[in-house]
């Protein structure tokens, strides 16, 4: 049966040779009615136009549509050549193989597309660790390049400008603690060791270690009414620690005067709970939401670095959190405040 969809190149040429056959037949017959010339003549032509019409399509189209093939599918002219001209290769139609091809152009438009966002990602992560690193050390450099050329020798500034930069070499040192935690959470080199615990617990820990920071903004850290009941997680409670630590001081550092930093914590189903820190600070522009858990990146002259901190905590927060095969999310707006959340598993 006749389907344009399905034909080799041996079925194309016969059928054209048959139309050519049958027009040329009846050209014959209608300038001579001897059916033995008109038979041989038929028999002649479909016969040559055939193998002609196979050689060519065969020969000069087919193959430079298997040579695209080919390509595409990235295969090599082996000693598997023949296995694939014989018995792969001209299994394709040309409509299959127009669709592998369109199929493959889109492919690799989505992959130059990821490859450019990559080459962008790469070159602002660069450029802000060169800035990142920079700051510090240019400020240490300042500091320690006064104090020899002889304000060692001026009691008024030679204890302060050791204390500052000693504490540009803290936020430098800290700095690399952070890269250095990336890489290893990235890598797997830094196993995730699963124990059951009380996630309330964990969260007033925190309160308890950032109250000093807090006080200096007179920030109050709340529990939730009606997440003050125990639940239990089975997650390494080391890192969610850290979690819980780069979150609320995010919302101390953003935090307004006299604010209220919020944890809640809710059982989503039999299998996890949704913790969620909320701040009442500056917020976060709607359209850069998207990009805080980058690394390095500020959303706005706000969000500066003279808030403190690497930069990197949100990262941080991101690949914790994914490492235990769950996700955070960000909600803000501006000048009302922020809520990151995230979910673990139950024990």
């Amino acid at each position: 049966m006749f389907n344009s969809k399905n034909l080799s190149p041996a079925r194309l040429a016969f059928f054209i040779s048959l139309i050519i056959t049958l027009l040329v037949a009846l050209f014959l017959f209608f300038f001579t009615r001897d059916w033995q010339d008109i038979l041989i003549t038929f028999a002649v032509v479909g016969i040559v136009s055939y193998l002609l019409i196979y050689y060519v399509i065969e020969r000069f189209i087919y193959r430079k549509i298997k040579l695209i093939y080919k390509f595409i599918s990235q295969t090599k002219a082996t000693k598997r050549e023949e296995y694939f001209a014989n018995e792969l290769l001209p299994q394709k139609t040309i409509e299959e193989v127009r669709d592998e091809v369109t199929k493959w152009a889109e492919e690799r438009k989505v992959e130059i597309e990821r490859l450019q966002n990559n080459e962008q990602f790469r070159r602002e992560f660069l450029m802000n660790l060169a800035h990142e690193l920079k700051t510090p050390i240019f400020a240490a450099q300042g500091y320690i390049d006064t104090l020899l050329n002889g304000a060692i020798h001026d009691d008024n500034v030679n204890i302060t400008f050791l204390q500052k930069a000693g504490k540009s070499i803290d936020r430098l040192s800290d700095l690399v603690t952070d890269l250095d935690e990336i890489s290893k959470i990235e890598s797997n080199q830094l196993p995730i060791n699963k124990t059951a615990f009380v996630i309330q617990d964990l969260i007033k820990d925190v309160y308890e270690e950032l109250s000093q920071k807090a006080m200096s903004k007179k920030i109050k850290f709340v529990i939730k009414k009606g997440c003050e009941q125990d639940i239990e997680v089975f997650a390494d409670m080391l890192k969610i620690k850290q979690v819980l630590v780069n979150l609320i001081e995010n919302s101390i550092n953003y935090g307004k005067e006299n604010g209220e930093t919020n944890a809640g914590v809710y059982v989503v189903d039999a299998k996890q709970v949704f913790i969620e820190i909320t701040d009442d600070g500056i917020g976060i522009n709607e359209a850069q939401i998207p990009r805080v858990f980058e690394r390095f990146y500020r959303t706005d002259s706000a969000r500066s670095r003279n808030a403190g901190g690497t930069g990197l905590g949100l990262a941080i927060v991101k690949h914790i959190v994914e490492a235990h095969n769950h996700s955070v999310t960000c909600r803000s707006k501006l000048d009302v405040g922020t809520s990151f959340g995230f979910t673990l598993d139950r024990e």
